[in-house]
Parts: C-alpha cells; sequence; structure tokens
C-alpha cells in the first residue's frame, strides 16, 4: 500500500524531532533547517563585496565565491541545509580587559580550545546519526569550508545578521558558533528570522577603527579581528593606537550587543577560558620565542598565526600601554630575526620613550637592511 502524505509527513515529523533532541546530546544549543536554495541572493552580494576588495588579503574567499554563495554549487546533490549553534558565553564582560592597559585582551572565542576541532567532531556525531537513521548522504562544515554559514542560519531561524554582519539570537545574544549538515535529505525548512536591530548602532559605534562603512556593511580591512589574524605583514600607523591591547580579534561589537541579556556562559568546559590567557601581562608575552608560543597555545586558534604575527600584535599594545616600564621588552626585541616583529618593536618603543628612539635611529639604519623596519626608524626623525 503506497505510503500516505499525512503518513510522510508524520515521519518528517518525528525525524526531526529526533534530529533536535541528538543535536541537544551532542552539545548544540540551537538547531534549525534552510532549504539549500534559500539564498538565491548570496551569489551577488558576494562578488559586491568582493568586488570593493573589503576581503583585503583573504584571496581565498575570492577563489571559492561561487561555491561559497552556493551550497548547491559546492554539492548538485544537496537539498538542505542543517544549521547548528553552539554556545561559548563567556562568564564576564570581556570588555573590561581593555582598561588593564598592562595586559593582552583576546577574543573570548580563543581563551581555550580551537572550536573547529570539537564543533566539528560534534557535527559529525549529528550527521552519522542522521545518515544511519534515514539513509541520506550528509556532509559537514565548520567555519574554515567554504560556507556562509550565517546567512544560512538566518534563513534557518537561528538569528538574524545584525548592523555588524555578525548573527544575533534570542536565545544566545552573540557567542556561539556555528556549525552546518548539507544533506540530500528534503527537510521541511524552518521560518527565516526577521531583523530585530531595530534604531539600535551600538556595534557600529563602538567600533575602534570604523570597520562598519554602513550597517550590514563590513570593510575586513579595517577589522581588528582581521588585523590581528588574517593580515600577514606590517598592520597600518593608522589602526595600531585604536588597537589598545587587543593582540588576538576584537570583541567589541559583540559585547555591546543588547541582545546579550539572552547569553548565558557556555556549558562546554572546553571553551572555558584558561587561566593563563585571562589577560596575560604584555611583558610575559613578549618574551616568547616559536617554542614557548607553541607550547602556551598548544590546541588554541591562537597558534595558526604564528609567534612573529603575534608578538608583532603585543609590541603593539605594549606601544599603547603607556608604561614606560615595558619599554625594555620593545628594546629586546629591536633586533629580533623577524621584520615584523623589529619594525613594532621601534613603533613600540618610539611610543614609550621617543627621544631614546630618535637617539637610536641614525646608528639603527647603517644597519637596519628591511625597507619596511627602516621607515619605522625615520618615522622618529622626522
Amino acid at each position: 500500500m503506497p505510503i500516505s502524505t499525512s503518513e510522510r509527513t508524520a515521519d518528517k515529523t518525528a525525524l526531526r524531532e529526533a534530529l533536535i533532541l541528538r543535536a541537544n546530546e551532542a552539545g548544540f544549543d540551537d538547531i534549525g533547517i534552510a532549504r539549500a536554495d534559500a539564498r538565491a541572493d548570496l551569489p551577488a552580494r558576494l562578488q559586491h563585496w568582493l568586488g570593493l576588495g573589503r576581503h583585503g588579503q583573504m584571496g581565498w574567499m575570492a577563489e571559492t565565491a561561487a561555491r561559497r554563495a552556493d551550497p548547491q554549487t559546492l554539492w548538485p546533490d544537496a537539498k538542505s541545509v542543517i544549521m547548528l549553534a553552539m554556545n561559548y558565553g563567556p562568564e564576564g564582560d570581556p570588555l573590561e580587559a581593555l582598561e588593564r592597559r598592562d595586559r593582552a585582551a583576546i577574543s573570548v572565542y580563543a581563551q581555550n580550545r580551537d572550536y573547529h576541532d570539537l564543533v566539528k567532531k560534534r557535527l559529525k556525531q549529528v550527521a552519522r546519526w542522521l545518515a544511519e537513521t534515514s539513509s541520506a548522504e550528509v556532509k559537514v562544515f565548520v567555519d574554515t569550508a567554504p560556507v556562509m554559514e550565517k546567512p544560512f542560519a538566518e534563513a534557518a531561524g537561528l538569528g538574524w545578521q545584525g548592523k555588524h554582519t555578525n548573527l544575533v539570537s534570542r536565545k544566545l545574544g552573540s557567542w556561539f558558533f556555528l556549525g552546518a549538515i548539507f544533506t540530500t535529505l528534503d527537510l521541511a525548512a524552518d521560518e527565516p528570522h526577521d531583523d530585530r536591530c531595530g534604531e539600535c548602532r551600538r556595534c557600529l559605534d563602538i567600533c575602534p577603527t570604523k570597520a562598519f562603512p554602513a550597517p550590514y556593511e563590513l570593510d575586513a580591512r579595517r577589522c581588528i579581528s582581521y588585523l590581528t589574524i588574517e593580515n600577514k605583514g606590517h598592520i597600518p600607523l593608522e589602526f595600531r593606537e585604536p588597537m589598545g591591547n587587543r593582540i588576538y580579534g576584537c570583541d567589541d561589537c559583540l559585547a555591546v550587543c543588547p541582545w546579550n541579556k539572552f547569553a548565558s556562559r557556555t556549558r562546554e568546559e572546553a571553551f572555558h577560558a584558561r587561566e593563563e590567557l585571562k589577560g596575560p601581562l604584555l611583558a610575559d608575552l613578549a618574551k616568547l620565542d616559536d617554542p614557548s608560543f607553541r607550547a602556551l597555545f598548544s590546541g588554541s586558534p591562537v597558534k595558526r598565526i604564528g609567534r612573529d604575527r603575534f608578538v608583532r600584535n603585543v609590541l603593539i599594545a605594549i606601544g599603547n600601554s603607556e608604561e614606560t616600564r615595558l619599554a625594555q621588552e620593545a628594546r629586546a626585541l629591536l633586533g629580533d630575526s623577524s621584520p615584523l616583529v623589529r619594525a613594532m618593536a621601534v613603533w613600540a618603543l618610539g611610543r614609550l620613550v621617543p627621544e631614546e628612539t630618535k637617539g637610536l635611529a641614525p646608528a639603527a639604519l647603517e644597519t637596519e637592511e628591511d625597507e619596511d623596519v627602516r621607515s619605522e626608524w625615520r618615522y622618529w626623525l622626522r
């Protein structure tokens, strides 16, 4: 006897309820479903953003644009996109770290284990169960894959992209990771979430580097998260002072969102901040060589930027600290093997003890071969 429409609907409803239960058991805090073709607007939007050059050095975004903007280009057989959220809410207000100028502010998400590994492992658990239960094909994606998670999470009803372009949730506030399961199952889709930002513009106004040309638009080249993580070269002068003591990422636009009234501390211990990464002393971080850097940030997302870029960021924070006692850390790095580090050691020393830096410049220029570092020395002779 053929299966009736009502029976198929009941089966889909039962599968959906079981899927939600399995996702919760795996540690996810919210789940929603979108059709794979739910965001037909994405290719044009992404190309416009790329055309403006707002992706900066993130060339991989342009290289994977076609697959990134359309799940069915990435996987033609995909019919549904299951979006899952995992809370990483902090214990306190991360903006308090900005007041301790002799210490480093590390973005909340990077104060413990790298979320990619943990979220992907949990996604695979859910996807494996779904494949075994339904005989459908599945693929999982977390952040680094060419998937636009935020627009599809919006389409799946998990929240909405705020004026800062990040996803905001009425359940979790601003603090959550996203993962995606693509499947050949034709699942009932959730309703897209409405925009709830209203007239609020706190996230726009607090940005230290004015990275938002307009509401709902981000110029990554001006974003402190991009500058401290993705930017492989020297950080432009105009952004150094606004960086303050932010040495890896920036939480400002997330932290001020009023919808954080619904946020709570994560239940996942792997995302609880490690004590040694909650406001570490800049003086200690400046002393890190490659082995000690790797040891300190083992298992952390910070590790991927490498010691040189990290110490570059630390030196900018030292230059912004107004703590002249930290000048000794900058002096010690003037001869570092990395031009990235040497250049910012000059800048930091100049900020803290400008007359000393001016006096050292002539002799330094006689031996320095890197033109970017020479430029930093010349700045103090102007």
